[in-house]
């Protein structure tokens, strides 16, 4: 049994920062993992926000390329997504995810961190 638990999500104003962490616990070699941050904002679907692999390199979504930062700590099973200058749109809850196989056939997530961006 795997379990991702997001954490650090709360409410924030437009500007602002906050650190979203994700703990992964179980039968999980998380340094083989491809990790991914999703957000999904009330009444739209879950989109992708970042990703890194297990070697490091990551990759974002246009509208937060250069204000997240996504990194992830293997000693810890932990992700970490970093975000600065926050806006409202970037308000609703964070999902982590984690995946592993050729075809992902691994597929895990978290159950969420809500983030309200007030203007």
């Amino acid at each position: 049994q795997v379990q991702l638990v997001e954490s650090g999500g709360g409410l924030v104003q437009a500007g602002g920062s906050l650190r979203l962490s994700c703990a992964a616990s179980g039968r999980i070699l998380f340094s083989t993992y491809f990790m991914g941050w999703y957000r999904q904002a009330p009444g739209k679907q879950r989109e992708l926000v970042a990703t890194i692999i297990s070697g490091g390199s990551t990759n974002y979504a246009a509208p937060v390329e250069g204000r997240f930062t996504i990194s992830r700590d293997n000693a810890k099973n932990t992700v970490y997504l970093q975000m600065n200058s926050l806006k409202p749109e970037g308000t609703g809850v964070y999902y982590c995810d984690g995946k592993r196989g050729k075809y992902f056939e691994l597929d895990y997530w978290g159950q969420g961190t809500q983030v309200t961006v007030s203007s």
